[in-house]
């Protein structure tokens, strides 16, 4: 799962190294509110992230992520499992995503949708915030196990 998530990064970094590091850090507080279910903080740091993020590309995928976090957290603040309407991921998407099973009709597409979200803005977090460094890494067990979740339909080994 290592090896694949430090791929993904790698993958990703042309793009979204050009965050910047407010907006990164930003992302970072979100992911880190959202796994410590401070919802009403998540909400916030997404709305505050987005509002910081252009309009090239990837940063549209990052926005859409940043929102399907927020809605996922209204709803589980709200006692939801999930959020009745949540925005999803485009195919112009995929590209920049760590799970791209949309294909896969044994997939759940929400599920997915909230699992790239979050691996989508650690990794972002990853590559642009550097004051977070520390704290993303002792949550990197978070991330590799909802990669987890997929090994098989990735055909990790």
């Amino acid at each position: 799962m290592e090896k694949y998530l430090n791929g993904y990064i790698g993958r990703i970094q042309p793009v979204f190294g050009r965050v910047p590091e407010k907006a990164a850090h930003t992302i970072a507080a979100a992911f880190f509110a959202y796994k410590f279910e401070l919802y009403p903080k998540a909400i916030r740091e997404c709305a505050t992230a987005t509002g910081l993020l252009g309009d090239s590309e990837g940063m549209r995928t990052a926005k859409t992520a940043l929102r399907i976090i927020s809605a996922y957290a209204e709803a589980l603040e709200n006692s939801q499992v999930k959020p009745e309407k949540a925005e999803r991921f485009m195919p112009a998407d995929y590209p920049n995503l760590a799970v791209n099973l949309y294909g896969d009709s044994a997939q759940d597409p929400e599920t997915l949708d909230i699992d790239n979200a979050l691996i989508l803005v650690y990794a972002i977090a990853v590559i642009a915030s550097p004051d977070d460094e520390q704290a993303l890494e002792e949550h990197r067990n978070y991330i590799l196990t909802i990669i987890e979740i997929y090994k098989k339909a990735l055909g990790i080994q």
